[in-house]
């Protein structure tokens, strides 16, 4: 498939995990690539994963700093013409499991800057031009903790529903104007930010336990998830919007028990 030959993607968060896979997606269905993280070095291993040929401009850019992502986008226009599909896919686990009375405050705006902010400015930088040029498609990477109580701390939790809030009216703003918003909810999958709990499992021998919660009885993959991203950044997903789009092994159909938070 060639989806998105001649089409300008943007990807944050694109360094590793999720974000490396989902340029790799891209560019192998014909995209030319922008890809944004904090993580320089990170953004050239990505580049040197892409398939031989493929197009890419990185940039480093911390996307809660909105006078930066302001530039990039104007950068971004200018060099390009539009932006067709945005994947808002930066994020930050934060690493704090705490209870709602021990979480400190500098974790929940470290969390939000991140995880929400970032989204919200480049949605209203990248909405702006794709409502003038009358069409576009926004992808928001959630999480099943966005859903439900049981799949990350507190703040972590907080900020992924708020994208999915954030997703559903962002696409009643836009929907007059052609541009789709939609959100992705990923699942237990093998990324850097969740490394810490694959390590945990495979020290002590419960590598087999990881993803048992799943229907499927397995954790996903970054591919999998990619996928699932470029089809809503498609013309395929031409009549989806505003809906938030569970990847998750079936782990949301399922009953969350107590004490299954940890």
């Amino acid at each position: 498939m060639q989806r998105f030959q001649e089409r300008t993607v943007l990807i944050t968060g694109a360094a590793s995990g999720i974000g490396r896979a989902a340029a790799r997606r891209f560019a192998e269905e014909g995209a030319f690539l922008v890809l944004v993280d904090r993580n320089e070095a990170g953004l050239a291993e990505t580049r040197e994963a892409l398939p031989a040929g493929s197009e890419a401009l990185l940039r480093t850019v911390d996307v809660s700093d909105e006078h930066a992502v302001d530039a990039l986008v104007a950068e971004v226009i200018e060099a390009r013409g539009r932006i067709h599909a945005l994947c808002n896919n930066a994020g930050i686990a934060g690493g704090d499991y705490s209870g709602i009375t021990e979480t400190d405050t500098d974790t929940w705006r470290n969390i939000l800057n991140v995880n929400l902010l970032g989204p919200v400015f480049f949605t209203r930088a990248v909405g702006r031009h794709m409502r003038e040029q009358g069409g576009g498609a926004i992808v928001n990477t959630a999480s099943v903790a966005g859903i439900r109580s049981g799949a990350g701390g507190n703040a972590y939790s907080a900020s992924k529903a708020a994208v999915i809030n954030l997703t559903k009216t962002a696409a009643c703003d836009l929907g007059q104007y052609n541009v789709r918003v939609n959100a992705i909810c990923p699942g237990l999958i093998e990324t850097g930010m969740t490394k810490p709990v694959f390590d945990y499992a495979r020290e002590r021998n419960k590598e087999e336990k990881l993803g048992s919660r799943c229907e499927l009885r397995r954790y996903g993959r970054p591919h999998e998830i990619a996928a699932a991203m470029a089809f809503l950044a498609s013309d395929d997903a031409s009549y989806i919007t505003g809906q938030a789009l569970a990847v998750d092994g079936g782990n949301t159909a399922s009953l969350n028990l107590p004490g299954m938070k940890h």
